[in-house]
């Protein structure tokens, strides 16, 4: 499962029928948004396409798993413009320096931080970097995708 995949039946329940799922995911993202602007989204069959303009990948990054951690939505298109963007937006967007998990049964960010870094007290730099995602690290669910900084 890549960066664009989600599994739609998981994630935080915002929309109940597909004509008002545009606007709610719309309004997900820009509650928190991450430096998206001149967002919109498109949602047709489980397909969210967002639009926007970003200053930086990372917060391209975390539109898409904002939009995708939601129920109902199985995969992310993006046709965001990423002004720093100095290769290909697949590149930027699943950069060598970042992991995507998804979160398993028993996970918790601790856990997931020894896995990848070999230390348990590192899960604040997985909370840090999901913040739009993850409100509270203490409550995270299985099939959440999540970035894991690299770097």
């Amino acid at each position: 499962m890549g960066l664009f995949d989600f599994a739609s039946n998981i994630g935080s329940k915002l929309f109940s029928n597909d004509a008002d799922a545009a606007a709610k995911i719309s309004e997900h993202i820009s509650a928190n948004n991450p430096g998206i602007e001149d967002l919109s989204v498109i949602f047709k069959s489980g397909t969210a396409t967002i639009i926007g303009v970003t200053e930086s990948a990372e917060a391209a990054q975390k539109a898409i798993l904002m939009a995708g951690n939601v129920e109902g939505v199985k995969e992310v298109i993006p046709k965001i413009q990423i002004d720093e963007l100095e290769t290909d937006i697949e590149t930027a967007l699943e950069p060598e320096n970042v992991e995507y998990y998804v979160i398993q049964s028993g996970d918790s960010l601790s856990k997931i931080a020894k896995k990848y870094y070999q230390d348990a007290m590192q899960y604040p730099r997985i909370f840090a970097a999901n913040k739009e995602v993850i409100k509270d690290p203490d409550l995270i669910y299985p099939g959440q995708k999540i970035r894991i900084p690299m770097e």
